[in-house]
């Protein structure tokens, strides 16, 4: 079993029994009991769509924050936006990272389906 620094509060990180544990509940990630109270990421209610290209080689990609639906329904939006852009992308942390420059694409339908939206960034 490792344990790491915060072992003093008894915050188990992970069991060679069970894997990751879930710091909030004590649970493995897979029981975890609290991840099902939690509804999407906090949000204050606008959509942030900007582009982003530190990390990535100089490459962009166009990054949607802020929608607050749960997790299982981001996986939907993401993969929506996706192919009404054309391209592909992931969903990372509640982000929806969509390759390339589509946020003008990404604003019109979002603000079509009933989001508040704002480009967030420069350019």
């Amino acid at each position: 079993m490792k344990l790491n620094k915060n072992t003093a509060q008894g915050g188990l990180v992970y069991s060679t029994a069970h894997g990751k544990m879930c710091p909030g509940c004590r649970q493995p990630v897979a029981k975890c009991i609290c991840k099902q109270q939690k509804v999407g990421v906090p949000s204050d209610g606008i959509v942030r769509v900007r582009l982003e290209t530190k990390g990535r080689k100089g490459k962009g990609v166009t990054a949607v924050m802020g929608i607050p639906v749960p997790p299982a329904a981001l996986d939907a939006i993401g993969k929506e936006l996706k192919q009404r852009c054309g391209s592909g992308g992931t969903v990372k942390d509640g982000v929806i990272e969509i390759q390339g420059d589509h946020r003008d694409t990404v604003v019109a339908e979002l603000t079509k389906r009933g989001y508040t939206v704002k480009k967030a960034g420069g350019r």
